[in-house]
């Protein structure tokens, strides 16, 4: 199919996996979310609640969780990985347990990731996984690695042992044949993360991308890293894996900047992401022999400019160094459109038990709020799609 044929208008392959009642509970959360103000007092009504033990796991399921997660376990998950598989998308599974610090809880994590890499064995409705340090090691610790800080014996001990929790997870993954990407964060934690994506991936990526790693284009330095990256790469033989998206934490980044008398590291302004986002696209895809791309975006025409400059370069739509993915719940005219246009397409599919699932949920909630254009967008498409099956009904009756 050529680029020029590929619609994302068309509401009825974007939501054709949803029963009326779906899309109806889809209509209602993002008119809700359009309003910032709406969003800000039911995420602390929510934490209230559960705070003080209120039963609102069964109103959370049945709206927002279900929206934007899996399922509580792998296993609940399973009924949405396989209605994403009919669809020709692939589920990527995040076990997404956030602000944990105990060494208890970092050792479930590692075997919740072990485990699912292990049901992604040979299984092409998930073709890769991901995972975040920050659930794998304290943020401290990280901060204190990112900055060259000297560690004490017994931060040295702790950093040995995430060491060998990451390298085991690494281990499973290149057992299985699985991928794992490892999620960007914030700046004065990326700069451990960059470290040791490096050193995972120049140990085990020798034949093919096991390992990969994450950038966040709102970043002004990381077209500089990425060609840094791959040059390093082929010179010492070994392939590497980017997933590239826009960035989460600019309110973070600004903040941090400001509090410490530093320059923030993030553009000033949104064209400039857009500009080294699509930049960044060229680099991978020039350099596709060494490089496993994931182009994370909800951007119709970051998109876009992919899909033309695969064409540009005779790269097919189902060559397996080349992913699209968004995130589950969202943007699905982009994601089914380019599925059914053959594709290689994922949904970053997020599960885990409710009250450890919240922040997740609501940091998506407030991030689509603050999104330009996002929720319109969503909103628009969804009552077009309404407004068609309505018609449809009437002509059939």
């Amino acid at each position: 199919m050529s680029y020029s044929k590929l619609s994302f208008g068309n509401t009825e392959m974007a939501f054709k996996a949803k029963e009326d009642k779906d899309l109806q509970r889809s209509l209602f959360l993002f008119k809700m979310m359009k309003q910032p103000a709406l969003v800000k007092l039911l995420s602390k009504a929510i934490l209230f609640s559960m705070r003080i033990g209120l039963p609102v796991n069964r109103l959370i399921k049945g709206t927002i969780f279900n929206q934007f997660c899996g399922g509580e376990s792998i296993a609940e998950s399973t009924e949405v990985i396989s209605k994403l598989s009919r669809s020709h998308i692939g589920a990527i599974l995040d076990y997404s347990i956030e602000g944990k610090e105990e060494e208890a809880d970092f050792e479930q994590t590692k075997a919740e990731l072990i485990k699912i890499i292990a049901v992604a064995k040979d299984n092409p409705a998930i073709p890769y996984t991901s995972l975040k340090l920050t659930g794998l090691a304290r943020v401290s610790l990280l901060e204190k690695l990112g900055a060259g800080t000297d560690l004490n014996l017994a931060e040295k001990e702790e950093c040995n042992t995430f060491y060998n929790r990451l390298n085991e997870i690494c281990v499973a993954a290149q057992l299985a044949n699985v991928p794992v990407y490892f999620d960007a964060e914030e700046s004065w934690i990326q700069e451990a993360i960059d470290v040791l994506a490096e050193r995972f991936m120049e140990k085990y990526n020798k034949k093919k991308a096991i390992v990969l790693t994450t950038l966040q284009m709102y970043r002004w330095d990381r077209l500089d890293y990425l060609t840094a990256l791959i040059k390093r790469a082929r010179e010492d033989s070994f392939f590497i894996g980017i997933k590239l998206v826009r960035g989460a934490y600019m309110e973070k980044e600004n903040a941090h900047a400001a509090q410490i008398g530093s320059i923030s590291p993030i553009h000033l302004l949104k064209e400039e992401t857009d500009r080294d986002f699509d930049k960044a696209i060229d680099i991978c895809l020039e350099n596709i022999d060494i490089i496993t791309l994931c182009a994370g975006t909800h951007n119709e025409s970051s998109t876009m400019h992919v899909i033309r400059k695969m064409q540009e370069l005779s790269i097919a739509p189902e060559h397996p160094h080349v992913f699209f993915s968004q995130l589950y719940g969202m943007s699905d005219h982009i994601t089914y459109n380019l599925a059914n246009a053959g594709y290689n397409v994922t949904k970053y599919l997020p599960y885990g038990p409710i009250k450890s699932v919240i922040p997740y949920l609501i940091r998506r909630a407030e991030e689509n709020t603050s999104i330009a254009g996002q929720m319109g967008r969503e909103l628009r498409m969804l009552v077009e799609e309404k407004k068609r099956r309505s018609a449809s009904h009437l002509l059939t009756t």
